[in-house]
């Protein structure tokens, strides 16, 4: 069986324009693995490629969610999966591009997922607006301390206490394995951080540019606000205070570009957390060949 590939990195870094040159070499089709480009209509924010730019090459898991819909890793495992063997099924090389870390590895990688129950994570999160985040961290600690030391935000330890209670197992235990589902190869772009904090604010200028408010605008009228996943978009949120009057245009371009480079850190230690990621320069005139090469020792290896 010829290995999945995956084109992984940092936002900005060139993944998409890659993932397309590869499909070109090596008779293939894309499939994404950015969560944020699963949304219809979320088009500026999140520099999905128009289909006149895909050179052809057909493009899986884009704009299949509304705004309101929440996205769910679990969810992306199952879709994710079935359209690698749809691809394959036509004789043609599935390539995941992205920098979602943990949908690539629900793809990727061996990874069970917790059940849930509405009204258990119901209860729990009234007790947190009742008992405050402290409380509810020592709570966790009791039974997961490695989660209660890993997890940052609220939802999240609500999540890892729900599975606690819903499962009697801790949440820690539910992490993804570093063992490939099917055999896979991870082409990483090794960025000059100063060089990417400069595109970064490049890009954000052009998409403010471009109309992202307008597009925010529009959003709002079906639902954005509503969305638990969308709503928190980098960009979105952003230019949302905006419609608020609480922001000028100015303010969220600025915010956007700091929150960006803070994400781009966190994808770095991610993918950079994975000895199995081969990475490339992304600046090398032979970047593509040299993917190629890659893909293809992966083949014969395996």
């Amino acid at each position: 069986m010829r290995s999945v590939v995956a084109v992984v990195g940092p936002t900005g870094s060139g993944k998409s324009e890659l993932g397309i040159a590869l499909a070109h070499a090596l008779n293939g089709e894309v499939i994404n693995a950015d969560s944020m480009q699963f949304y219809r209509g979320m088009d500026i924010g999140t520099a999905k490629l128009a289909p006149a730019e895909r050179g052809g090459v057909p493009h899986h898991l884009l704009d299949i969610l509304d705004v309101r819909d929440e996205a769910s890793v679990a969810a992306y495992q199952s879709q994710c999966r079935a359209a690698i063997d749809d691809v394959r099924s036509r004789g043609r090389l599935p390539i995941l591009v992205g920098g979602s870390g943990l949908y690539l590895r629900a793809a990727l990688d061996e990874l069970e997922f917790p059940g849930t129950d509405a009204q258990v994570r119901s209860r729990l999160e009234e007790e947190l607006e009742r008992a405050g985040s402290e409380a509810m961290r020592r709570r966790l600690q009791a039974v997961d301390p490695v989660s209660a030391e890993r997890l940052n935000d609220d939802r999240r330890l609500i999540r890892a206490l729900e599975v606690h209670e819903v499962t009697g197992r801790p949440f820690s235990s539910f992490m993804p394995q570093r063992r490939y589902h099917q055999p896979a190869v991870q082409l990483g772009l090794s960025v000059d951080r100063e060089k990417l904090r400069l595109r970064l604010a490049e890009r954000v200028h052009a998409m403010a540019a471009a109309g992202l408010l307008e597009e925010v605008r529009a959003l709002e009228n079906e639902g954005l606000r509503d969305g638990r996943t969308a709503a928190r978009a980098l960009g979105y949120s952003q230019f949302l205070a905006v419609l608020d009057g609480t922001w000028s245009e100015a303010d969220a371009v600025e915010d956007t570009i700091a929150a960006t480079r803070r994400f781009v850190r966190r994808q770095l230690t991610w993918f950079r957390g994975d000895p199995r990621v081969q990475w490339l320069d992304w600046e090398d005139p032979e970047l593509v060949a040299r993917s190629v090469e890659a893909v293809n020792r992966s083949h014969r290896l395996s």
